[in-house]
């Protein structure tokens, strides 16, 4: 569920699977921080990046050389209504498949603001699902 890329071709607001340790995948988390160094004497030009966990929020540092191949996150955004709240689980119905999917992850933004019947973005993302915005 990710594609490979060149650490030197990501910019800020890229996402991008940073490892971690109980996790053999990585976490997906979005770069809000990018810096570069110039190669010199001691190896090649390295990547300093810092990127949020998009589930956890969480901040996690990676230095690395720009050469160096690194995942990518495929995310796949979909909207869907919402069909009931329950305490901190949300129940959509995708409204391309008509699926209904359990959301137990939403989004600081719409915490609080969710409604039964509205239409929502939601993401997924490594087999994970978020709830990421209220759709108007």
């Amino acid at each position: 569920m990710s594609k490979p890329a060149d650490l030197g071709s990501l910019k800020i607001g890229s996402y991008i699977l940073l490892p971690v340790a109980d996790q053999p995948t990585g976490e997906p988390c979005r770069i809000i921080e990018y810096d570069t160094s110039k190669p010199g004497k001691h190896g090649a030009a390295k990547a300093r990046i810092v990127g949020v966990g998009i589930f956890d929020g969480q901040k996690r540092p990676h230095v690395s050389p720009v050469s160096m191949q690194v995942h990518i996150p495929l995310i796949d955004k979909r909207s869907g209504q919402i069909i009931s709240i329950t305490g901190d689980q949300v129940q959509l119905m995708d409204s391309e498949t008509f699926e209904t999917i359990d959301v137990q992850m939403i989004d600081e933004e719409v915490q609080g603001k969710l409604e039964q019947g509205q239409m929502v973005e939601y993401w997924k993302v490594m087999e994970r699902t978020k709830v990421m915005r209220i759709k108007s």
